[in-house]
This record gives structure tokens, C-alpha cells and sequence, in this order.
């Protein structure tokens, strides 16, 4: 059953359905090209439960999207909260990854818009940040879509220094 939805997706949590689409999803080279690489089996399961852990304890995570009119698993849309080391961590940070064959189409601005309502009315959040490598225009341009505003740049953590993906930038919106 779908916790958030649009005229086009449902947002849930996760079902055991969704875990075999996800894998061969983040073995994608295209829909991983701005991460430092695909992920394996493990990791995307790992991944599924972290999500499914993350949304039993504060009721969201990045939320499993299934197209309404057929139920078909297109990606994830939704928040989680991040505390790797920068100057904006702890936070809620709002992501999204689609199966190539959805992009286009205006689903990651549609689902994310949906999200920052349910995170500010719903979940009564006070801000939600979004960090995107410099080098992914797309995700960026979603973030100024939905009317988040450039915080500036950082060097991610988590991403190994001089790497094209390490320096990205950062999007925010308050209530």
C-alpha cells in the first residue's frame, strides 16, 4: 500500500518483490554512473534492508516507487537520514534512483515534490538537504525543479579523493 502518492506513483515501503528489480537495477553501469560503481547482490540486499530497517524505526526511508497503473517497480524516491562526516550532518537527505527506461519522464521531480510534502506536513521535518555529484546535471536539476536551494559544494566523505564524483553539490529546503 502506497504512503505517498502522485497522479503516476505510489511511494511504499519495501516487499520482497522489489528486491530481485533492485539488484539488476544497481548492476546497471547507466544508473550507477554517478556512484564509484555498480553494486553487488550483497550490497544491494543489504541496501533493501537497510531501507526497510530505516523506515520500521522513523516511518520513511527511500521509499520503493511502483508505477499506479500497473505495480511495476521503477526505482526508489524517499529520505533517510545521513551522518557521515560534513558540516551539514546530521540530516534528512532526499534521494532518488529510477531504472534507465523511466528517465524522462518527470517521475524523480514528481515523486520528490510528493516527498518534501510528506516530509514537512506529514512527518513534520524542519529542513531536508540533497547532494548530488557536480557531474549528475540531471539529479541537480530536479533538485531546482522542486524548489530546493544551493547550499554550495562539498568534497563527499565517502567518495575516494580526486574523483570526478567527490566534489558535489548541496541543495536544501526549510519549512
Amino acid at each position: 500500500m502506497s504512503l505517498i502518492k502522485t497522479a503516476r506513483l505510489g511511494l511504499r515501503n519495501w516487499k520482497p518483490s522489489d528486491l530481485e528489480p533492485f539488484i539488476k537495477m544497481n548492476m546497471d553501469a547507466a544508473v550507477m554512473a554517478h556512484f564509484p560503481k555498480t553494486f553487488s547482490k550483497q550490497e544491494t540486499t543489504a541496501g533493501y534492508h537497510r531501507f526497510r530497517e530505516h523506515f520500521e524505526e522513523h516511518g520513511f526511508c527511500y521509499f520503493a516507487v511502483e508505477l499506479l497503473e500497473n505495480q511495476k517497480f521503477i526505482g526508489f524516491i524517499g529520505l533517510m537520514h545521513q551522518d557521515y562526516e560534513s558540516h551539514f550532518t546530521p540530516c534528512v537527505d532526499m534521494g532518488w534512483r529510477l531504472r534507465k527506461e523511466h528517465w524522462g519522464k518527470g517521475y524523480a521531480t514528481e515523486g520528490a515534490k510528493a516527498c518534501l510534502t510528506y516530509a514537512f506536513d506529514k512527518i513534520g521535518l524542519e529542513e531536508v538537504v540533497a547532494v548530488a555529484p557536480k557531474l549528475n546535471v540531471n539529479s541537480e536539476r530536479v533538485m531546482q525543479k522542486i524548489g530546493m536551494v544551493k547550499q554550495g559544494e562539498f568534497k563527499h566523505p565517502k567518495i575516494e579523493v580526486s574523483s570526478p564524483l567527490e566534489l558535489c553539490s548541496l541543495y536544501k529546503m526549510s519549512t
